[in-house]
């Protein structure tokens, strides 16, 4: 790989790092907002959808650390 290409992936990589912190920040808002609902609203459709929210953003933040590792061993 190409020293232009390595560096094309380098600034994607830290893209992805930026945008991964903004979800990991959202999905810390939107745990600590299912926290602090009453337990009978935890278990209402309301706190369901925002502890699956939570949930699902953790999913995406895993993914996330794949591609980010994915291109920094692509670089290599």
């Amino acid at each position: 790989m190409n020293k232009a290409r390595r560096k094309q992936l380098s600034e994607i990589a830290e893209l992805l790092q930026e945008l991964r912190d903004r979800i990991e920040q959202l999905q810390e808002e939107e745990q600590e907002g299912f926290d602090n609902l009453p337990e009978g609203l935890q278990q209402g459709e309301r706190g369901q959808a925002m502890e699956q929210a939570a949930e699902q953003m953790g999913t995406a933040l895993d993914s996330i650390d794949e591609a980010v590792q994915a291109l920094e061993e692509a670089q290599a």
